[in-house]
């Protein structure tokens, strides 16, 4: 199998997998707990936190887990617009992900206003829009750091930096950057920014929420004293040290993964441009690592997907937490891609595991389908 949808899911690494089991089988007391035998996982949480937060050039302080980027997406948009109950503004983009845009349509069924910004034919949300549209009315500012299904990359500084002059709060869902691309919250001046462990080789049901000290945020979930009194619920001790472990070990490599991974995007058009397949790549080029948008002309990307997923390659139509719906992409709709060329749209995204071999493979039988499917539509056309 060749697995290429790792903007879905990665692998977990290894080191991870390691780091969690004692914490599953042996050091398994609830860290809340005032005995020796929770001392341990204490420890472990703590190490954790450091280590996340060093990641990602914040304060440990500043590092609450969560359930995942879903949970940390909520809890930003929620717990900053709901706090005061004052009716102010939110304004996000037409791209975000689901996390975010159904947040933000749940909170203007409550009464808060908000503005969704449109993109530029890469993805790219453009400073002077923002200006334009921000207002003293205006709460909180949400922008992802990297689109999950074309991997623009967003101009946050600036954007933050037009949020913070107007007095507003800044989010970032980050869920598809960290642990890819380098990140200073500090340097991004970021109030807020969403991370799932998952997306960067580390198991899936843990995330977290960076939160800017000083940053008034209603709490998630009320119970316990966890998470500094602001998120209860028994820490899930031996899924935080894997996410730590894991976001640990792709920062170490990260540059390398970059250019790796930038090599093997750059063979796989190269091999589709050689075949003369007509197609185009949607967002730039000088986003995510191994990230791949691609349209093709007047073929059906869920006819491509199951294609591939018979010869054992696995890719996406596009965000996988739209799989059960067969509909063009809000994102691809939001960037204009043509209409001969929107509905043949699919997400290659590659990661650590795989290889120019890998790429090789899911060009030619990308072109073998594509030549076949129109050299059929071809036959039929001269047969009737």
């Amino acid at each position: 199998m060749i697995y290429a949808d790792n903007a879905a899911t990665s692998r977990m690494d290894n080191e991870a997998f390691e780091a969690m089991m004692p914490f599953l089988l042996e050091d398994f007391g609830n860290a809340a707990q005032s005995y020796s035998f929770s001392r341990a996982g204490k420890k472990a949480i703590k190490q954790a936190r450091l280590t996340i937060a060093e990641c990602i050039g914040a304060l440990p302080e500043e590092i609450y887990f969560t359930s995942g980027g879903t949970e940390s997406d909520n809890w930003a948009v929620k717990g900053s617009t709901l706090l005061s109950g004052e009716l102010r503004e939110t304004i996000t983009s037409e791209i975000e992900h689901h996390a975010i845009l159904n947040t933000c349509q749940t909170i203007e069924r409550l009464g808060f206003p908000v503005i969704y910004l449109p993109v530029d034919r890469l993805g790219v949300v453009k400073p002077s829009l923002l200006r334009d549209k921000i207002s003293s009315k205006t709460k909180l500012v949400s922008i992802m750091l990297a689109n999950n299904e074309i991997g623009t990359v967003q101009p946050i500084q600036e954007l933050c930096s037009i949020a913070h002059e107007n007095g507003c709060l800044f989010h970032t869902d980050a869920v598809q950057a960290v642990g890819h691309i380098e990140i200073d919250v500090k340097k991004l001046k970021v109030d807020m920014l969403s991370a799932s462990a998952h997306k960067f080789n580390g198991p899936k049901g843990i995330g977290f929420l960076y939160i800017k000290k000083g940053t008034n945020l209603l709490p998630y979930l009320d119970g316990g004293a966890q998470e500094f009194g602001i998120r209860a619920g028994t820490e899930n001790i031996a899924f935080i040290v894997a996410m730590a472990v894991a976001l640990r070990n792709n920062v170490k490599h990260i540059n390398h993964s970059f250019i790796e991974l930038k090599k093997l995007e750059n063979i796989l058009i190269s091999e589709l441009s050689k075949a003369k397949i007509d197609f185009i790549r949607n967002g730039s080029s000088l986003g995510l690592p191994g990230n791949i948008n691609l349209s093709f002309r007047d073929v059906e990307g869920e006819m491509l997907l199951h294609r591939l997923d018979l010869l054992g390659i696995c890719v996406s139509t596009g965000s996988a937490c739209n799989s059960k719906k067969t509909q063009i992409s809000h994102v691809i709709k939001a960037i204009g891609v043509p209409a001969d060329y929107e509905k043949g749209t699919l997400r290659i995204s590659l990661g650590k595991d795989n290889s120019e071999h890998d790429v090789l493979r899911i060009a030619n039988e990308l072109t073998r389908i594509i030549d076949s499917f129109k050299n059929t539509v071809f036959v039929d056309k001269i047969n009737k």
